[in-house]
C-alpha cells in the first residue's frame, strides 16, 4: 500500500511537534535524549528539524516520557499552532 504524501498542514503540525521537542529537550544533549528513548540520534535531529513531520506514536511516546513532558501537551502542538513550553 502506498502512502499518500503528507498535506502542507501536516507538515507544519509536524514541524511545530519538531520545534517542541526542541524546547522541551533544552540542554540536554540529543544523542542522550535521542539513545534514552531507544532512537538513532539523527531520527530526532530529523523530528525536530520538521525533516521528519510525522514520527512514529511510539517513538513519540518515548520521547515524551524522557523528556517528561505529558504526551497530551505534544498532541496539542500537532493539534494547534499553540506555542508550547515557551516559558520553561
Amino acid at each position: 500500500m502506498v502512502r499518500p504524501p503528507l498535506t502542507p498542514e501536516q507538515i507544519a503540525a509536524g514541524q511545530r511537534l519538531g520545534a517542541a521537542l526542541r524546547v522541551a529537550r533544552g540542554a540536554r544533549g540529543l544523542a542522550e535524549v535521542a539513545l534514552a528513548a531507544g532512537i538513532s540520534p539523527e531520527t530526532l535531529r530529523k523530528i525536530e528539524g520538521g525533516r521528519l513531520p510525522s514520527p512514529a506514536f511510539g517513538t513519540v511516546v518515548c520521547l515524551a516520557e524522557v523528556l517528561g513532558t505529558p504526551v497530551t501537551e505534544l498532541a496539542e502542538v500537532w493539534l494547534t499552532d499553540t506555542a508550547m513550553l515557551q516559558a520553561s
